[in-house]
C-alpha cells in the first residue's frame, strides 16, 4: 500500500485539521468528538441541517458544509459510520431555534446512529426530521442495508434542501423537499478497480484485468453484475438504461444529470462518460437543465464513475440554482 498518510489511525484527525486549515474562511473543525460546522452560522429562527458519514468519501460530506448547504457535517472512520455523540453536538450546534433536518445515507451503521443521536437531541428540545436517501438502483438490501443505498444523489438532497432552509422555509416544508428530492432520483455506478482503506492495507475487492463490477456502492460492496471491460458509451449506456427505466423518464422530463467520480477517474474520462449520457437523454427527448460533472461522492481512490438523474420542476431547479459558499462548493 502506498498512501500520503503517517499513521493509518490518524487519518480522520489529520483530514480534518489540514481541512480545517485550508477552508478556515467557511468552516470551523470540532474534535473529540469530531464534526464541521460553518464558521458563519446561518441566522436564529433557520432550520438547521446535518449529514454525515464514514470518511473516504470526500468532499462528502464536510466540503459542503457553508452557505446555502449542510449547518454541519459529522465524519465517522473511513467507511464507518459515526457514532451518536458527535452527531448529537453536531445537531446541537446547527439548531437555530427552528429545528434540525438529518440527512442520511440509507446505511445500516448511519441510520441507526442518526437515529439515536435524533431521541438524544429531542430530550434537549431540539425537533429533529430525518430524511434516507436511497437512490441506488442497482441491488436491494445489500451488504449493509435493509433497501437500497444512499449514494452519490446524496449532494443533490443536501444541495436543495439546504436552498429551502436559506430562505427561510420551515421544518415541514424543508423535510418536505428533501423527501421529494430522494424521491425523483436515481443512480447507479460502477468499478474499474478496488481501493484501498489505510488501516485495512490491502484492496477491497479483486477484478482482474479486464474486469468491471457494476451496480457497486461507494464502499465498493459489490453490484449486480461482473463482467467484461467494455466502451465508456457501452457502461454508460447500461447505466443510463436502469436509471431512467426505474426513475420512469419521458420525452419532455427535465433532469439534472451528476456524472460522478468515484476517486480514482481522470476528467477526460468523466466528460466522455458525460458525453455518453447527454446523447442518449437528447435521443430520449430529455432536457439536461442542469449538469454536474466531477468526483463529489467518492470512494477512496477507487476508479470508477455513477450516474445520477434528478428529474426537475421550476421549484427544484430555482433551488438548486441558489447561491451556495462550501469547499466544494461555489
Amino acid at each position: 500500500m502506498k498512501k500520503l498518510v503517517n499513521d493509518v489511525h490518524d487519518v480522520v484527525k489529520e483530514t480534518l485539521e489540514g481541512f480545517a486549515l485550508a477552508h478556515a474562511d467557511l468552516v470551523d473543525v470540532r474534535l473529540d468528538p469530531d464534526y464541521v460546522v460553518r464558521a458563519t452560522p446561518k441566522a436564529d429562527g433557520k432550520v438547521g441541517i446535518v449529514s454525515g458519514g464514514g470518511s473516504g468519501h470526500e468532499p462528502l460530506h464536510a466540503g459542503f458544509v457553508g452557505e446555502g448547504m449542510l449547518d454541519a457535517a459529522v465524519p465517522g472512520a473511513v467507511f464507518t459510520s459515526p457514532t451518536p455523540d458527535p452527531i448529537l453536538e453536531a445537531t446541537r450546534a446547527a439548531d437555530h431555534g427552528a429545528g434540525v433536518l438529518h440527512i442520511v445515507k440509507n446505511y445500516t451503521g448511519d441510520v441507526l446512529n442518526f437515529e439515536t443521536a435524533a431521541e438524544m437531541a429531542e430530550m434537549d428540545d431540539i425537533e429533529v426530521r430525518t430524511v434516507v436517501v436511497n437512490d441506488d438502483v442497482a441491488v436491494e438490501d445489500s451488504l449493509y442495508t435493509a433497501g437500497r443505498r444512499g449514494v452519490a444523489g446524496t449532494v443533490l438532497v443536501e444541495k436543495i434542501a439546504g436552498a429551502a432552509a436559506e430562505r427561510g422555509d420551515d421544518l415541514d416544508a424543508v423535510t418536505a423537499v428533501a423527501a421529494r428530492v430522494n424521491d425523483s432520483m436515481r443512480s447507479m455506478g460502477l468499478a474499474l478497480g478496488p481501493c484501498t482503506v489505510p488501516h485495512a492495507g490491502a484492496p477491497s475487492f479483486d477484478l482482474d484485468d479486464d474486469e468491471i463490477e457494476l451496480g457497486i456502492g461507494i464502499h465498493g460492496e459489490p453490484g449486480y453484475r461482473r463482467g467484461a471491460m467494455e466502451s465508456a458509451d457501452a457502461l454508460i449506456a447500461e447505466l443510463y438504461a436502469r436509471v431512467r427505466d426505474d426513475l420512469g423518464l419521458t420525452s419532455g422530463d427535465r433532469v439534472v444529470t451528476l456524472v460522478n467520480g468515484m476517486g480514482g477517474t481522470p476528467s477526460s474520462e468523466l466528460y466522455i462518460c458525460h458525453r455518453a449520457l447527454a446523447r442518449l437523454l437528447e435521443a430520449d427527448g430529455v432536457e439536461i437543465a442542469r449538469c454536474l460533472v466531477g468526483d463529489y461522492v467518492t470512494s477512496l481512490e477507487m476508479p470508477g464513475v455513477s450516474v445520477t438523474l434528478l428529474r426537475v420542476d421550476d421549484e427544484l431547479l430555482d433551488l438548486f440554482d441558489a447561491p451556495a459558499t462550501t469547499p466544494a462548493w461555489k
